[in-house]
């Protein structure tokens, strides 16, 4: 397989981002599986945002949107938890923009910062569709205990994604 991404087309191309859609669906499986961190709701280590932030920096913003939704749905799906849905859909939406306009100024080399705003942002979109499904604001009571949670799983994620661009030695040419 060529080592740079974006010279990779077609069926390859698309087998990548399936292999890619597989890997994040089968660590979201196994975060399922881990007992929580904390007894707090929606506090995890967000597993399956290692092949997100990846994709972030090495793929366009359509292909890495469309990795992200079909792993969504079909963890919701397999999860048995479709209601996770609502959470999980406006969570990763406000995350993935803050994370293309980040991306756009921190480079590769510093991309666990990318994945801290992007830890942060997912919980903000959780809380406000918390707070808009529950139609209370007492749910805003977690979001600092949510930032914390967010920073260090973005964090550990964004350290993760750095690990995996370096194992598969993949050029460091754009290929949004």
């Amino acid at each position: 397989m060529n080592n740079n991404l974006c010279e990779i087309s077609g069926i390859k191309r698309l087998v990548l981002l399936s292999l890619l859609t597989a890997v994040s669906l089968i660590l979201f499986i196994i975060e399922l599986r881990l007992p929580d961190l904390l007894p707090v709701p929606g506090v995890k280590a967000g597993l399956a945002n290692i092949i997100t932030v990846f994709a972030v920096y090495r793929f366009r913003k359509s292909e890495t949107a469309m990795i992200v939704a079909v792993r969504i749905f079909l963890g919701a799906v397999f999860s048995g938890n479709i209601s996770s849905l609502i959470y999980s859909a406006a969570g990763t939406f406000l995350c993935l923009i803050g994370m293309f306009a980040v991306s756009r100024i921190i480079p590769h080399k510093y991309l666990w910062l990318s994945s801290i705003v992007g830890g942060v942002l997912h919980n903000t979109g959780q809380i406000i569709a918390a707070v808009t499904i529950m139609k209370t604001f007492s749910v805003l009571a977690y979001y600092p205990i949510l930032i914390v949670s967010g920073s260090i799983a973005g964090l550990f994620t964004g350290i993760c994604a750095m690990l995996v661009l370096k194992r598969i030695s993949v050029s460091y040419t754009d290929s949004r």
